[in-house]
């Protein structure tokens, strides 16, 4: 019960009434005060207007006991000279002055000897034969009462109905508005980690409730992504893992059940070979893993660009047979951590080596502010449609999937998230050559 009653439609609902209940009340009693003065007022003027109209008779030489009440029940008439009643309406003839006032002056008489009820007094000033009168005259103040008692019974009717409608109102619009979220809290209840293709309701319109469900079918989208990422990547790191520890298995064994077959030495050579790749993979995916995570360390000084390319060329040039042309390399300068920058260039040319025909070029400039490497080779280069996939984790452009002369297919994505580390990027187009260019840009150190 304690959980029903703490809900958004519930809270939303009591607050639309005891706010509007609030305004209602005060609203009320203002109206109810308001008009008790305004009716006390006319009250008040026509027995002003009735006390000057017998002060002119009286003045004008109109005998006094020919001045009597207009209505006996809700009005009477005193005159006065001094303390003594001179005249009076037949409902108060027989009666001492009722009360004593000055001209211009009013008061309340909570009761009067012919009538039950409040009656208001007012006085006012004539000239008689034998001197100064005052005329006293009392209108009953019955119709103030009876106009109170009509508009707070009214409103003791009418504002618990207007309540009761504010809250059904309330209760039903806040009820249909929030019927979307509802929908997309039991939607989101039932998806689990297998069930990522599945969306919430998208309502109509442009409001929050249609953002917020538009917000969770984009991080659903994302989840669903990450997710097939994740298998993508399990399983393919499963089966790059498989690869050495197989072949270094498979050569393990013909060892053994040959031993005159092979030497200590190859079998030595291939180990080792399998173990570097299989160490090789292991701090790709350690790397990888470190970015995903935001915890990748990077240190950050000033960086020639142009050195690392100079060191590589000279690699390149000792480790293989291909043209190595590093003659379009000028200087620049970053700011960023020389080893993963070292790191980048490796898998650069490496990919270039492991590709180009005969030869591969490497080039550098600076250029309005950025440091612009260019690494070309004279091979296959890559397709249109293929330019981005190649960019992400475990990608080859070619079929058979040749471990033996190709890598993991993690170089060049992890070129590209050592770029964008450093505040870069990194993209592939056609080579001068025929086959592939891949450019980086990285801002330049003081830019």
């Amino acid at each position: 019960m304690r959980q029903r009653m703490d809900t958004i439609r519930v809270r939303t609902t009591g607050a639309a009434v005891f706010a509007v209940g609030v305004t209602l009340v005060a609203a009320s009693v203002a109206m109810v005060v308001l008009l008790e003065e305004s009716v006390r007022g006319n009250v008040e003027t026509s027995a002003v207007a009735r006390a000057e109209t017998v002060a002119k008779r009286l003045s004008a030489g109109e005998d006094p006991s020919s001045l009597t009440a207009l209505d006996e029940d809700e009005e009477f008439v005193q005159i006065l000279d001094r303390e003594e009643v001179v005249a009076a309406s037949a409902n108060v003839s027989s009666t001492d002055p009722l009360v004593m006032l000055e001209p211009d002056q009013e008061r309340t008489l909570d009761e009067v000897p012919f009538e039950d009820g409040a009656f208001l007094a007012v006085a006012d000033r004539a000239s008689g034969a034998s001197g100064p009168l005052t005329v006293v005259v009392g209108r009953s103040l019955e119709v103030v009462q009876e106009t109170r008692g009509a508009v707070v019974g009214l409103l003791a009717i009418g504002v618990p109905l207007l309540l009761l409608v504010v809250g059904i109102v309330t209760w039903r619009v806040v009820g249909r508005a929030l019927a979307p979220v509802d929908a997309i809290r039991t939607e989101v209840e039932a998806i689990s980690s297998r069930e990522l293709h599945r969306r919430v309701p998208q309502p109509t319109g442009k409001d929050e409730i249609a953002r917020l469900a538009s917000t969770m079918n984009g991080m659903l989208t994302r989840l669903e992504k990450a997710r097939l990422r994740e298998r993508r990547f399990v399983s393919d790191a499963s089966h790059e893992l498989r690869s050495p520890v197989a072949a270094i298995r498979q050569h393990a064994e013909v060892a053994q059940t040959y031993p005159d077959g092979t030497s200590t030495q190859e079998l030595a050579e291939v180990v080792l070979e399998e173990d570097v790749r299989l160490q090789r993979i292991v701090e790709d995916l350690l790397l990888l893993t470190r970015v995903d995570e935001g915890t990748l360390p990077l240190q950050s000084a000033p960086v020639d660009v142009d050195d690392l390319l100079f060191e590589d060329v000279r690699r390149l040039r000792a480790s293989t047979e291909l043209r190595v042309d590093g003659s379009g390399v000028s200087a620049g300068r970053v700011v960023g951590d020389r080893e993963q920058l070292e790191r980048l260039i490796r898998n650069l040319t490496d990919n270039a080596a492991r590709h180009a025909v005969a030869e591969v070029r490497l080039a550098l400039r600076e250029d309005d502010g950025l440091v612009v490497l260019e690494v070309d080779d004279d091979g296959p280069g890559v397709p249109e449609e293929m330019r981005e996939a190649v960019f992400e984790r475990f990608t080859r452009l070619d079929d058979a999937r040749d471990r033996q002369n190709g890598g993991a297919g993690l170089g060049l994505s992890i070129v590209s998230e050592i770029a964008r580390a450093h505040g870069g990027s990194v993209a592939v187009t056609d080579a001068p050559l025929g086959g592939a260019r891949f450019t980086v840009t990285l801002p330049a150190a003081g830019a």
